[in-house]
């Protein structure tokens, strides 16, 4: 008995430990489940963002900054128009949609504090009055979403196609700090950082210098 004792007792310990670090490993999976699908979306947004190109509705301005967009009663950080539209055979929207990102204040309150990265789409380009953005929530508990384009030779914190930036940055660089009162370890209040490299020569040129190959 004594030597059964022993045997359930460190089988309980064990089975709880297992416990423990299944329920420590879920919650860091669903903490960064949001984070990872932001990161996603907002980097395939400026893989596909479309080159401002005048005279055209389907190609416009590619804005950073303290941005105030129609529509929108809040400014944004970034405006863009991307080829990341979903096409469906219910919708008649083609894939160019305009797309911007900024922080609100969250619809329900953390106690992490914080604020939420909320993404908004225009998909109907063509509409003779403004249409209402679709927002969409990105991730929650969000203390600054910083962005800086890289214009071949320095980094600068704003940019707008519409007040002399003709061409488009070579690359994006986004920065976001997460509150400083997130639970876990220092690991899971790290900011998250990545660069995202801009496509920036016009369709136009590359039309031409396609069809001058050819």
């Amino acid at each position: 008995m004594g030597i059964a004792a022993i045997v359930l007792a460190a089988v309980n310990a064990a089975f709880f430990s297992a416990m423990r670090l299944r329920e420590r490993t879920t919650d860091m999976i669903e903490e960064a489940a949001p984070i990872d699908r932001a990161v996603d979306i907002l980097r395939r947004d400026l893989l596909c963002v479309v080159p401002s190109t005048t005279n055209s509705v389907l190609a416009g301005d590619f804005r950073v900054g303290d941005v105030s967009t129609i529509g929108l009663s809040q400014s944004v950080s970034i405006e863009m128009f991307s080829a990341t539209g979903v096409l469906r055979d219910t919708e008649p929207w083609g894939e160019i949609q305009r797309v911007t990102y900024g922080l609100r204040a969250p619809t329900v309150q953390s106690p992490r504090g914080g604020r939420d990265l909320v993404r908004t789409v225009t998909r109907n380009l063509l509409a003779t009055v403004t249409p209402t953005p679709e927002e969409q929530w990105m991730m929650g508990e969000v203390d600054s979403f910083d962005l800086e384009c890289y214009d071949g030779t320095r980094w600068r914190t704003t940019w707008d196609t519409t007040l002399g930036d003709t061409n488009m940055p070579t690359a994006v660089r986004i920065r976001i700090n997460l509150s400083k009162n997130r639970g876990g370890d220092a690991r899971s209040r790290q900011p998250i950082e990545l660069v995202v490299p801009i496509d920036s020569t016009p369709r136009a040129t590359q039309m031409a210098s396609q069809t001058t190959g050819s």
